[in-house]
């Protein structure tokens, strides 16, 4: 495949038919150099720039703006929401909360919310999901608790923001599974007799936050600290201590560090370091490691932990220099405009939803984080006036960083809590 379009011109020549929209960096002098040793990694790569410079170059002939497919989006997710899925969702079967979570998150975004009647229907799913001897809840009806579906079955709820969602939440019996899994040195299990997991420790952490969970005493003793044992050496942070770095372990960390608030615990300029050389020159999204390939999940694995450091620095007076380099950026420290246009251009599909790269299928997971990830980069305070007139006119939902739900979903579950006493270890 060439990277000349079908009339043989050169990408480069096409960014000056852009007019108004001529501010993206889509040229040749961005893109990988060929390498002497080919590899299998070296040969996906450039077979991944091609595909990529083929969406680019189809769309600079033939549309005149950018734009968001929202209504079909929001079909393709409401069918399976409510409706049903093909057989090739048949290995997500123990993540069901998963699903429930991924689309309710997308649809709110896109701004559609649910009937009181269709609320009612996931909020009594979940409720069959709950695992009534250990407290948390499982991957479908009548599996043991464990930690990930818990969060996403809470983050499903918050996201409804019914009150049959809010009361269906057992904050005790949480508050004991979650003391079940903690471990002596402050990592989490993901469940009853499994593996450690910087996951586990984020998504309770997440959830305690959220409903009012005590997160100062015994629950999470020395989590803070075993959660600065996993960054590494190149800035971002591992599964668990001494392994690779990687974008979704990334968020994790750094994301339950925030919530604990203990940020200072971590080397924050190595992490800021690490996340901004994940996003990829000429594609415009991020990857999840170094030598990997683009993928639209991570433009809210990778935005999302970049962001939040961006604000702590910003607000720091400890860090002179770079608050007073931040104070006068009023831009996110990632490219939100190229970040953009790789999720609109080469993961959104014509029939709806999201894909990770040109060439894929679509899933709800990708639709759910690209979604996040645009929402991210388009709704960045102060980014507004910098953006094109096509990416102004798409209007989403801000979402919170921390917990990877609507703001005001957020605010509104955790006003609901706060009414209440927060639940202690016991």
């Amino acid at each position: 495949m060439s990277s000349e379009d079908s009339l043989g011109r050169d990408p480069a020549s096409l960014v000056g038919d852009r007019g108004d929209n001529a501010n993206r960096y889509f040229c040749e002098v961005c893109r990988s150099i060929p390498s002497e040793l080919p590899s299998r990694s070296v040969d996906e790569q450039q077979k991944t720039e091609e595909k990529i410079a083929q969406c680019y170059n189809s769309f600079l002939e033939r549309f005149p703006s950018l734009c968001l497919a929202s209504d079909v989006t929001i079909e393709f997710v409401k069918k399976g929401l409510f409706r049903s899925l093909s057989s090739g969702y048949t290995s997500l079967d123990a993540s069901r909360p998963w699903l429930c979570y991924w689309m309710l998150h997308s649809l709110e975004i896109l701004g559609y919310h649910c009937s009181e009647e269709e609320a009612s229907m996931v909020v009594q799913f979940l409720n069959r999901c709950k695992d009534p001897k250990r407290g948390g809840y499982g991957g479908r009806p009548g599996q043991v608790a464990h930690a990930a579906p818990t969060y996403a079955a809470i983050n499903a709820l918050c996201t409804l923001g019914t009150e049959e969602a809010f009361n269906s939440i057992d904050r005790p019996a949480l508050c004991s599974f979650f003391s079940s899994l903690h471990q002596r040195d402050g990592s989490y299990l993901m469940h009853e007799d499994g593996e450690v997991d910087i996951r586990g420790l984020y998504c309770c952490a997440s959830v305690a936050k959220l409903v009012n969970l005590d997160t100062e005493g015994d629950l999470f003793s020395n989590s803070a600290t075993w959660l600065s044992s996993c960054q590494t050496y190149e800035g971002g942070f591992a599964a668990v201590p001494f392994t690779e770095a990687h974008g979704g372990y990334t968020f994790c960390g750094w994301a339950a560090l925030n919530l604990l608030e203990h940020q200072f615990l971590c080397d924050v300029d190595g992490l800021v370091k690490w996340l901004v050389c994940r996003q990829m020159a000429f594609e415009g999204g991020f990857s999840g490691r170094p030598n990997k390939l683009v993928d639209s999940c991570y433009s809210f694995w990778q935005a999302s932990p970049l962001l939040m450091a961006q604000f702590m620095l910003a607000s720091n007076s400890n860090h002179g220099s770079t608050k007073l380099a931040l104070d006068h950026l009023h831009l996110p420290l990632f490219n939100a405009e190229a970040l953009s246009e790789y999720l609109l251009l080469c993961c959104q599909h014509y029939g709806g939803g999201f894909r990770d790269k040109p060439g894929a299928s679509k899933d709800y997971y990708h639709t759910c984080y690209a979604l996040s990830g645009l929402s991210l980069a388009l709704n960045f305070p102060g980014v507004y006036s910098d953006l094109r007139t096509d990416l102004r006119n798409i209007k989403l939902e801000p979402i919170n960083p921390l917990f990877n739900v609507c703001q005001r979903r957020a605010e509104e579950c955790q006003r609901f809590f706060s009414a209440m006493k927060t639940v202690n270890f016991p």
